[in-house]
């Protein structure tokens, strides 16, 4: 039997006979439960103790007896749960370290101590398994070869396909939503530290990307996340974006301003007003911050403030009960955090937070990530449409059926344009623009040959026309549950493939990637 390793001393350890291992699993189990009994027990008796000479009731009696049978309820839910974890955990290790720890809280009051252990709990019975998602991947996979042999019709080779991609999609949704949450704790903590430093409001993060979007299925998968940032009390932004660039790639910048909080200083008392006090009299170290320490020459600056953000993340992390048990490690970066996240057992997950500032009340962000040309200036920020597209795929998948091919169609095409000159966003844009004219009702898998001919079509049309239309600028067909800025609604549609009709030599190549595509869909089909 293979061995064990500790995940805070790292120390290997001879894994027991099964026998004996399951007895001691067992016990420590039961243990657990005895003491979360007497957590719960105190917590009930401590907030209400009786003092000497005090008579029980009749209303304290029946206090009494519901209290307890809410306790015995809440018994059998402790239980239930202990049940189903101890089938999953690979050693007891973590369940003991996690006792000491609340041990060690345990001065602090009871309530403290049982709400570590329940957030502990909670954190346990919500993590996703890697290496299982891995491992139960690769059996789907088997047994898709194994049905490969079969007599190939349409029906089949759809069939064929979702099994080879849904279950990596599924185990994509289920990392999502644990990266998801994880990067929310982790932007809770930074608040808790942050708090009363007048710096920037960080909002709760959007998943964006192919991964969010739910048809990226490799395992070297990046999660990227945005995070809408907001000017502290005292502060305003006003967004100046580039007359010269073109829809949606305009480059702008974050101008900072003071604001006069004169009425509520002197209401509350809470905050201080910058524009109105000089410095000299709020203190040499208490003056608006935000200008002073994130802004060069009144502008928000995109890496002092990635700089700033991963400072306060590294520091942030250790407050979380995820640090125990994963080793977090921030990646050079100059306008984003990267993110590595390992476990213990080797698995690893990549992870880019982003920031953003928001236009109005639309879904357009004037974001950090880095353009494809370079920026002037480290004050230049990006105009981004990744959470509309988002929210677009989101609507998508209320609408479709259950068993859609979209995402299937996606994947597929990811796979294929590997090695040629066509960008997954082309093939993407292609697939919007279908998604808006095809009804959804007939995305249903057993129609995936004909939505995988249709796009590839699609495609052709837009090559010989020289001619791919940006799906959000300019486009009645984009729903209502995706909200545009106006700009963007009255804007004329934007040629993606304007290239390819000023450059005749790159219009040869784009229709010769064109045929590769074409033949090896063929052989894949």
């Amino acid at each position: 039997m293979a061995s064990k390793v500790c995940g805070k001393c790292c120390a290997p350890k001879h894994a027991l006979p099964a026998s004996r291992s399951k007895l001691k699993r067992s016990l420590f189990v039961e243990a657990m439960a005895g003491g979360i009994v007497l957590i719960l027990a105190v917590l009930g008796i401590v907030p209400h103790p009786l003092k000497v000479g005090d008579q029980i009731d009749l209303a304290t009696q029946q206090r009494m007896q519901q209290r307890e049978e809410q306790l015995r309820q809440e018994m059998i839910r402790l239980q239930q749960e202990f049940d189903k974890m101890t089938q999953e955990l690979q050693s007891g290790l973590f369940l003991k370290n996690m006792l000491l720890a609340m041990w060690e809280v345990w001065p602090f009051g009871a309530l403290p101590g049982a709400l570590v252990l329940l957030f502990e709990l909670f954190w346990m019975a919500t993590e996703v398994d890697f290496d299982e998602s891995e491992s139960s991947s690769d059996e789907s996979s088997s047994s898709s070869e194994e049905e490969e042999e079969a007599p190939v019709n349409e029906w089949d080779v759809g069939r064929f396909l979702m099994q080879q991609m849904q279950v990596p999609v599924l185990h994509l949704a289920k990392r999502c939503k644990v990266v998801e949450a994880l990067v929310g704790d982790l932007l809770h903590a930074c608040h808790l530290i942050t708090l009363n430093t007048p710096l920037l409001r960080l909002e709760q993060c959007i998943g964006v990307g192919s991964a969010f979007e739910g048809w990226s299925s490799h395992w070297d998968t990046v999660y990227s996340l945005l995070v809408p940032l907001k000017p502290p009390t005292g502060h305003c932004f006003h967004l100046e974006l580039g007359a010269g660039g073109e829809l949606p790639a305009r480059h702008g910048r974050v101008r900072v301003e003071l604001e006069c909080v004169c009425l509520r200083q002197q209401l509350l008392g809470d905050v201080r007003c910058f524009l109105h006090r000089p410095e000299a009299e709020l203190g040499r170290n208490q003056g608006p911050c935000l200008l002073q320490y994130l802004c060069s020459h009144s502008y928000l600056d995109v890496e002092k403030t990635a700089c700033w953000f991963q400072l306060t993340a590294m520091n942030a992390w250790l407050l979380l009960p995820a640090s125990h048990r994963c080793r977090l490690t921030v990646l050079p970066s100059s306008r984003s955090c990267k993110l590595r996240l390992e476990k213990v057992s080797g698995r690893s997950l990549s992870i880019e937070i982003l920031f953003g500032v928001q236009q109005g009340d639309s879904r357009v962000f004037l974001t950090s990530q880095q353009a494809r040309a370079g920026l002037p200036s480290s004050t230049t920020w990006l105009e981004s449409c990744a959470v509309p597209e988002m929210l677009f795929f989101r609507f998508v998948a209320r609408q479709a059926p259950q068993d859609s091919c979209h995402l299937t169609c996606l994947n597929l095409f990811a796979r294929l344009l590997e090695g040629t000159g066509f960008s997954t966003y082309c093939l993407k844009t292609v697939l919007m623009h279908l998604l808006t004219v095809i009804p959804l009702s007939r995305w249903h898998r057993g129609h995936l040959l004909e939505r995988v001919d249709g796009i590839l079509q699609y495609l052709q049309r837009c090559l010989e026309d020289k001619q791919l239309h940006h799906f959000l600028l300019g486009n009645e067909r984009v729903p209502r549950e995706v909200p545009l800025p106006v700009a963007f609604q009255t804007a004329s549609p934007l040629n993606l493939f304007q290239r390819l009709a000023q450059e005749p030599d790159a219009h040869a190549q784009a229709l010769r990637d064109f045929r590769r595509l074409q033949v090896r869909l063929r052989s894949l089909l």
